[in-house]
């Protein structure tokens, strides 16, 4: 027997491994892809339907364009100024001679200025009922639909022209005795960051903007940062307002971020950063805005009825008298915000609270409540009735007086008054302020400790307008409906479930939600309600999620009884080591609740991808850099090349590589390394962005994230399995590409086939350089990835010609099948060896362009602005990959004519093969939510591969 054979039982075992290794390859992965895209179903459909009310038109919409300076539209030709007009309001403006309340809306990314239609639409059907023909001039700004959320190249033309278009629309009211001296901003998306952007402008006037209201707008950080640009923005941007905050005082911010129905722009991101308890700055989430309590997707919220409304609404209220225009009182701004989109008292506002009400009915209208509890329904005929609860009786045994009513009127209807004997309240003082509304009804809870100056509360339960609703009343003790309910832990996947039961038949409840405070928590709560009575009418059962650190509560309802399952996720960590997260249930009388709580794993997937997506590229690309890796060590020992599934498996290293990471980590906790770091001037880690709502560090920063160890394993193994999917459909595509480009291109058998010479590879390096320099960088960068995918379709299509050719000769043209180089350098032009040379060489290709396409997605963007644009510049003039993109284009010009043997004879390929790894290491600590830098290090790792290839 010779030594290059093996015995049979052995061969028969190694084939039997390889099978079993192929498979257990193919069911990791196939787990793997399970999770991803178990993850991503959730994020995309695992939330409520949309219960948005569509905004119509009455009127066929039209957009009247507001001429500019020709300065301003030499300098920016692509951007233009409307405004918004329906019907008889259209030809009353087509002179432009305003007199209403200018209101500027500002699309986002990839948006349309026409999408200021709905608010426009609603302000015009609300001024029809306006007293004095007040109204609102509702303007739009266009800025051609740019792509500025994946490039930051325009946000600052874009802020300058904002600008200039506020100085115009101010001037259109000159002819007035009072002129507006500001103007009302609503931003959608990457609109509301160029509102709060203009202050970074240095000869901005802060007097011209009072009030921002933003929509599904990333204050905190970007989604992707693609490019240098967008880093930079969100970074003068942060260090203005931190900087300035006591200057930027008069500004009034509003924040609204859409829910978890919004993929694109998670809410926890909306959040403003700013010192905690600053009243001038909102944050909040569409599921908890009076009289909206709906989730909105990223587009929704624009055109969302309820939430528009509310919008409208605050406009109205925002308006001064006196000058017809927005208040510029902070107090007046701070108290009609909340009103209108966190807390709505159920009365108008403006009315007295504080006033004193006589109440001074007949006497058949009083009526004295003794019970515990009080239910009643008011008749279809009008009446006149109030309810009468002595507090002298109650004030030891209970600590607070709750009760609701189903008439949504916006009126008075519980007071407190001092009853001398068995008179009538004389007088009385409204204490409805604390009202609150609900989707069902609106409720009023009272501290019996804050009564001390009542004797007697009086509830109104009459309906002049003979308008049927029902009351209930009742007292409270605090202890006794107030419970604790411990989570299941994450890694219990479901099989764990907690539940209590609420044996109390109270109105209300409050189930405390212990150890429920991080964003990859996810739940499925369940809430089971049993009554006595069937056939009795009931208040709908109100239940609430109820978030103390940020506004982001969740509300539903339900009749009773029933069953009903609610999603409990989180947009923002828990700040501080006090609250928790409470469930509180407004339940229906003589009703039994149960509520179970069971970790639901598609949400806890779905909450990880929707908070770490960023990093699933980073950890493909490293997966890809490690396979690369494992291809260039299994070339260095055996001079044969791998298959990519082979290589991938090899290259798939979480232990060596996050391992390393935390190891970094805890170095830099240390102060001497990170002062020593930051004296190199070195780039910091990467951190996670901030997940901590309205928090501001001293220097204007935002705290951000400590995650779980165990969370990057994860997403080491999505990354892995999007790399190997990929891969898949990778080497599937240029299968079936190689087909159509052997219809046009004759076949060869040379393993050298699509490569080029110096001076054709010089002679492309300049067009490439000369095209990138006239248009945008990314051209050239795809450019180059074609000329090398050309070289992989060639030797795909030489492998399949050869192996064919083969099938069919004769036996002795394949008996030459060594394992030595020498031999194949022996070997004729037809035979097993050659095929087995072009077969590596194909595979490593394979392995450079999967770890080509990683620049060309991300340059991606880029491009698309650019092509956008076309017909304004043939020039990209804020070009992010303009400095990297002529080495980039060279290393893939000189990597066209590697082959395996060139790796093989190279001094250099021992010292790549080692190299991979630690560059891999520097990309999860310095690129997870910097995608640009990715690059960068992929630069630094294919610079010494085609210098192995010489």
């Amino acid at each position: 027997m010779t030594s290059g054979t093996q015995p049979p039982g052995r061969c028969a075992w190694l084939g039997k491994w390889g099978r079993s290794s192929k498979a257990a390859t193919l069911l990791f992965y196939g787990f793997a892809l399970g999770l991803v895209a178990l993850g991503v179903r959730e994020v995309l459909t695992g939330f409520e339907e949309n219960r948005c009310s569509m905004t119509y038109m009455f009127q066929y919409p039209e957009y009247l364009r507001v001429p500019l300076p020709r300065r301003v539209t030499r300098q920016y030709p692509a951007y233009g100024l409307y405004l918004y007009g329906e019907g008889a309001y259209t030809q009353e403006s087509r002179e432009l001679q305003l007199f209403g309340a200018p209101v500027i809306f500002l699309h986002g990314n990839s948006g349309s200025y026409k999408q200021a239609r709905s608010l426009g639409s609603v302000a015009l059907r609300k001024a029809e009922n306006a007293e004095g023909g007040l109204h609102f001039n509702v303007f739009a700004v266009d800025f051609n639909e740019e792509l500025v959320a994946l490039y930051g190249g325009s946000l600052q033309r874009q802020t300058h022209f904002l600008h200039e278009s506020i100085k115009a629309i101010l001037k259109l009211y000159k002819h007035l005795k009072t002129p507006p001296k500001s103007v009302l901003l609503v931003g959608h998306s990457m609109g509301g960051l160029l509102a709060r952007a203009l202050f970074t402008l240095p000869n901005f006037d802060t007097a011209l903007v009072h009030l921002i209201i933003t929509q599904a707008t990333p204050h905190l950080a970007p989604v992707l940062v693609l490019d240098h640009y967008l880093r930079d923005f969100y970074s003068a941007l942060r260090k203005k307002w931190a900087e300035q905050a006591d200057g930027l005082k008069n500004v009034t911010v509003v924040s609204i971020g859409g829910g978890h129905r919004d993929f694109q722009v998670r809410s926890g991101l909306t959040s403003i950063p700013c010192a905690p308890g600053d009243p001038t700055k909102l944050s909040l989430v569409a599921t908890a805005v009076p009289r909206t309590w709906v989730s909105t997707d990223h587009l929704s919220i624009v055109w969302c009825k309820e939430l528009v409304l509310a919008t409208v609404r605050a406009f109205y209220d925002l308006i001064d008298p006196n000058t017809r225009q927005f208040t510029d009182n902070l107090a007046k701004k701070s108290a009609v915000l909340k009103h209108h989109f966190m807390r709505h008292s159920a009365q108008m506002l403006g009315d007295t609270q504080e006033a004193a009400f006589s109440l001074q009915d007949a006497e058949e209208a009083w009526n004295e409540v003794n019970t515990l509890r009080l239910a009643y329904r008011t008749p279809k005929e009008a009446e006149v009735k109030y309810f009468v609860f002595a507090l002298s009786s109650r004030r030891k045994a209970y600590s607070h007086f709750y009760c609701r009513s189903s008439n949504w009127d916006m009126s008075s209807w519980v007071y407190g008054c001092v009853r001398q004997n068995a008179s009538l309240c004389e007088h009385a003082v409204d204490l409805s302020k604390a009202t609150e509304l609900l989707p069902a009804y609106k409720v009023l809870t009272l501290s019996l400790g804050d009564l001390s100056p009542f004797t007697h509360l009086v509830v109104s339960a009459s309906n002049p307008n003979g308008k049927q609703f029902t009351l209930e009343c009742e007292w409270q003790r605090q202890e006794s409906l107030a419970l604790s309910l411990p989570v299941p832990h994450v890694l219990s996947f479901g099989l764990t479930l907690s539940e209590v039961t609420v044996r109390s038949s109270g109105l209300f409840h409050s189930v405390k939600l212990q150890h429920f405070h991080e964003v990859y928590q996810a739940f499925r709560i369940n809430v089971a309600s049993e009554c006595k009575r069937d056939n009795v009418f009931r208040l709908p059962s109100v239940y609430r999620i109820k978030v103390p650190w940020f506004f982001e509560d969740v509300l539903s309802s339900a009749s009773a009884p029933s069953v009903t399952e609610i999603s409990a996720m989180l947009h923002t960590n828990r700040p501080d080591n006090e609250s928790s997260v409470h469930l509180q249930l407004h339940t229906a009388p003589n009703c039994q609740y149960k509520v179970s709580v069971r970790t639901s794993l598609p949400k806890v997937l779905g909450q990880i991808l929707r908070f770490f997506i960023p990093m699933v590229p980073v950890y493909t690309t490293v997966t890809l850099l490690l396979a690369c890796g494992a291809q260039l060590s299994n070339i260095c020992k055996s001079r044969r090349a791998v298959s990519m599934s082979l290589a991938l498996r090899s290259g798939l290293q979480p232990h060596k590589v996050n391992l390393s990471v935390y190891i970094l980590h805890i170095l830099f906790s240390c102060s001497w390394l990170k002062n020593t770091w930051t004296l190199l001037c070195l780039p910091m880690m990467d951190v996670a962005p901030p997940i901590f709502p309205d928090t501001l560090l001293d220097d204007g920063t935002v705290p951000c994230a400590e995650w779980p160890y165990l969370l990057h394993p994860l997403l080491y193994v999505i990354g892995a399995a999007v790399a190997y999917w990929g891969t898949v459909l990778l080497r599937l595509s240029t299968r079936l590409l190689s087909l159509l480009l052997a219809l046009l291109h004759r076949s060869s058998i040379s393993r050298h086939c699509g490569t080029l010479r110096l001076p054709a590879q010089l002679i492309i390096m300049v067009l490439l350089t000369i095209l990138g320099w006239n248009t945008c960088g990314a051209i050239s960068i795809m450019a180059a990835f074609g000329i090398h995918l050309y070289r992989v379709l060639r030797l795909q299509m030489t492998e399949r010609s050869l192996r064919h050719i083969l099938n069919l000769a004769p036996q002795t043209h394949r008996k030459h099948s060594g394992t030595e180089s020498r031999e194949c350098e022996s070997a004729p032009l037809l035979s097993e060896c050659v095929l087995r040379e072009i077969r590596d060489d194909l595979q490593v290709h394979l392995c450079l362009s999967a770890l080509f396409t990683v620049p060309v997605v991300l340059s991606a963007p880029s491009l698309v602005y650019w092509s956008r644009n076309l017909s304004y510049s043939t020039q990209l003039n804020q070009d992010p990959y303009w400095p990297y993109f002529l080495p980039l284009c060279g290393i893939y010009l000189r990597l066209v004519n590697c082959d395996s043997q060139k790796l093989t004879d190279s001094k250099l390929l021992p010292l790549m093969s080692f190299l991979l790894l630690p560059v891999s290491i520097a990309m999860v600590i310095f690129c997870p939510f910097h995608l640009y830098r990715v690059t960068y290090f992929l630069l630094g790792a294919l610079a010494p591969l085609a210098l192995c290839c010489l």
